[in-house]
């Protein structure tokens, strides 16, 4: 079948909403916050910053540069690049794959407590349980994973200009106005019943904290920035070598991958402002100690609670608003890729290979909701962890696919095809690039060595240190 005309979008603005869109998701609204917390507040931050403009930087690049070099996504771009790396691009495709269909079941969560916050029932979700009966319960999960996997793939029906840009253009400024009016508000809030206030957490959170720091604590830290950047940056999931593929031939690679650094990196250290402060206010240092979904969806609504229930009830719906437009950014841009390697591979319009995934993905996600019911198990994973469905396939893709893909792309741009077919193409317009000797040190030995170390620490190697 002949493969319809790649979409393409209109400009850089696009392409930089669409790609920041994409990195900025659930894991820079409560996973970045709750590493901070937990690693030594500004030391963290210092670590996370210093890696993105060194480690995720080059990661960011290469994938972009390959997408428009190739004009192909992931699933044909490293087979174009060198022949022998064929085989990544299935690889690759697999993470995305996995990924968006649990990904929409957490954001049905997101929805649910959305929903029940704009109705003026937020303060049901402080019951204890709450959280535990809604996610094991049979079909509501079911209903709400759905109607956010119907929402994203509405966007990607209409394809790249029409759907994907048009919605991030609209979307990302609404998710900044949210995010900065709900951060300082955040910044003022105290609680007269502990003393605490929110400048006690703005302390915790921005202040370097080497209590009891050893080299092995460290190293934790320095690991705990490294995934953390796979996740804020979405990296080694195919989307940046996508949307790469979709960025115009004029478009300044260099300006674009700065731009998607600062957008990504401000909304994650922000979101930091609304999590600690509030957490630690009404909590104490006992709710910073909650990580994952308990931190989203335990301790915020006891936050709100806290607040009254008039005050609590409308920065609770607005909050939940903006963790949807950030769920919703990043889902939209896994599915996306999943078509667009598709439409690849196949030759498919974009109509029906949007509902070809549509209706795989739903499958996987209907698994992953039932796993929290009917099928319910456990298992122990490398790293220790218990785990079930949603957590097997979290860790199977973020844990060890997306390292793995990380490494070999390294491989083949630092080692094999050489950095200058990336640095050519940055500089394809006559574009200066100002950290390319930078670029070419992580991509061809610290960005590997880096990447082993992640790859190593899923197997729980450094959990003792």
């Amino acid at each position: 079948m002949e493969q319809k005309k790649r979409g393409s979008f209109t400009g850089s603005i696009g392409f930089v909403l669409a790609a920041a869109g994409s990195a900025v998701g659930l894991g820079n609204l409560w996973r970045f916050p709750y590493l901070a917390a937990k690693d030594g507040g500004g030391l963290f931050l210092v670590v996370y910053i210093i890696l993105a403009l060194t480690f995720g930087f080059a990661l960011m690049t290469t994938e972009i540069a390959i997408g428009r070099k190739t004009g192909k996504s992931c699933i044909d771009a490293y087979g174009m690049i060198d022949k022998d790396f064929k085989f990544l691009g299935p690889i690759a495709f697999i993470i995305p794959f996995v990924i968006f269909p649990y990904y929409c079941v957490i954001g049905g969560w997101v929805m649910k407590y959305a929903y029940a916050f704009v109705t003026g029932a937020g303060m049901s979700t402080v019951a204890d349980g709450y959280f535990g009966s809604f996610i094991t319960a049979q079909w509501s999960p079911i209903f709400w994973c759905a109607v956010f996997m119907f929402i994203s793939a509405l966007v990607v029906f209409f394809g790249v200009e029409k759907g994907i840009e048009k919605f991030s253009k609209v979307l990302m400024p609404l998710l900044c106005v949210i995010i900065v009016g709900i951060a300082v508000f955040s910044c003022t809030v105290s609680d007269p019943e502990s003393g605490r206030s929110a400048i006690d957490g703005l302390k915790i959170y921005l202040i370097p904290n080497f209590d009891g720091l050893t080299i092995g604590k460290f190293f934790r830290i320095l690991l705990d920035a490294m995934g953390q950047l796979f996740y804020s940056m979405s990296l080694a999931m195919g989307i940046m070598i996508t949307y790469g593929s979709y960025s115009r031939k004029d478009t300044n690679l260099v300006k674009s991958v700065n731009q998607i650094e600062i957008f990504d990196t401000a909304i994650a250290v922000i979101a930091g402002f609304i999590m600690i402060p509030t957490v630690f206010t009404f909590m104490g240092s006992k709710g910073l100690e909650s990580a994952g979904p308990s931190l989203l969806f335990v301790s915020m609504p006891q936050v709100f609670k806290a607040m009254g229930p008039v005050v609590g009830g409308i920065v609770g719906s607005f909050f939940f608003v903006l963790v949807i437009f950030a769920a919703l950014t990043s889902s939209v841009s896994l599915m996306e890729t999943i078509a667009s390697m598709v439409m690849d591979k196949f030759g498919l319009k974009r109509k029906l290979t949007t509902l070809i995934v549509l209706i795989a993905s739903a499958i996987i996600a209907l698994v992953t909701c039932l796993g929290y019911n009917v099928w319910y198990f456990e298992v122990t994973l490398p790293n220790g962890s218990t785990a079930q469905i949603l957590d097997i396939l979290d860790y199977f893709t973020n844990n060890l696919l997306m390292p793995i893909v990380a490494l070999i792309t390294c491989i083949l741009i630092g080692w094999v095809a050489g950095s200058k077919s990336v640095i050519d193409e940055v500089k394809l317009n006559g574009e200066k690039f100002g950290r390319e000797g930078l670029y070419k040190v992580m991509v061809k030995y610290i960005a590997p060595i880096c990447l082993i170390l992640i790859l190593i620490s899923s197997f729980g190697v450094f959990s003792k240190l």
